[in-house]
């Protein structure tokens, strides 16, 4: 299959007429600074598209430039971060901003290869960010994206990863980066669903290879697996709790750990905080209490 001419135009223009109606007024479209598109890039990696518009406002209010993000701590980074999930994200994010300032003069970079080499930054993020930020006719392919292309030029047979991003990035190159970005995301989030997907909907019904069709397989790609252990008992959401009760703690301020969280016992709380203090969030001491040990949010 030619995936470079797969997709074809009266399908990207019927996208982006649907769009141009549709659209969700997202807070973070309506600029395309390079650093505050990073920002809301990261946010959204695994926050639903709405929670991520509003956190965004929040933490560009606190760390409005790359410099104020750079010269904050680990600590306030992640007291911001709070409620949004995967805390590495936070991280990760403060420790690129560190780079941007300190190699780059404080600009995002433009390039692919140089934003996936800032930490945090996957291929998915790289491209959103040239797309939205630079206009780099590239395709940013996430899973909704992923199942509009797949079922429009793959239909039930789907399509290998290469020619997704091929087809993603021919689509990019022949109208608005960003634009198509947000656009074919929006699509992909609202009438290509998961599941139940509104075909009677979707206005390139007439084009798609998977109109009509019962394929099951298809039509449920990306569909998480029920989880197998309660949340409660992951170590997920150990670490979760022990950031929290750091949050909660005045500026600096050390807290004890020395008795179980949950139904985690005092020996698996210890190891989830050794983990921690490993990837940079937390500092540790042992010695404290009956056999517990003290600890805080990263301060530098």
């Amino acid at each position: 299959m030619d995936y470079l001419a797969a997709l074809e135009s009266d399908v990207r223009d019927a996208i982006l007429a649907w769009y141009g109606i549709h659209a969700r007024p997202l807070a973070f479209r309506r600029t395309s600074d390079p650093y505050a598109v990073l920002v809301s890039e990261v946010i959204a990696q695994q926050t639903q598209a709405e929670r991520a518009a509003i956190r965004w406002e929040r933490f560009m209010t606190r760390f409005a430039t790359v410099e104020s993000l750079a010269a904050a701590s680990p600590a306030d980074v992640l007291r911001e971060w709070q409620g949004l999930g995967y805390d590495r994200r936070g991280l990760a994010l403060w420790r690129a901003a560190r780079i941007i300032v300190e190699q780059h003069r404080g600009r995002v970079p433009a390039s692919i290869d140089a934003l996936e080499a800032l930490p945090g930054i996957g291929p998915y993020t790289a491209r959103a960010v040239a797309a939205i930020a630079f206009g780099l006719p590239v395709g940013a392919v996430d899973v909704n994206v992923r199942r509009v292309i797949s079922r429009i030029v793959g239909g039930p047979e789907g399509l290998p990863t290469a020619g997704v991003q091929a087809i993603a990035d021919a689509a990019a190159s022949t109208t608005d980066p960003a634009t198509w970005t947000h656009a074919v995301m929006d699509f992909g989030a609202t009438v290509c669903r998961p599941r139940n997907p509104l075909c009677g909907d979707c206005p390139v019904r007439p084009t798609c290879r998977m109109a009509g069709t019962s394929d099951r397989r298809a039509a449920t790609t990306e569909i998480s697996a029920r989880r197998t252990t309660p949340f409660h008992a992951t170590n997920r959401w150990l670490r979760g709790r022990i950031l929290d009760r750091l949050r909660e703690a005045h500026h600096h301020e050390w807290v004890v750990l020395d008795a179980p969280i949950g139904i985690h016992a005092l020996d698996r709380v210890h190891r989830a905080a050794s983990t921690l203090a490993a990837e940079g969030m937390i500092e540790i001491e042992a010695g404290f209490g009956n056999g517990g040990l003290r600890a805080r949010l990263a301060t530098h």
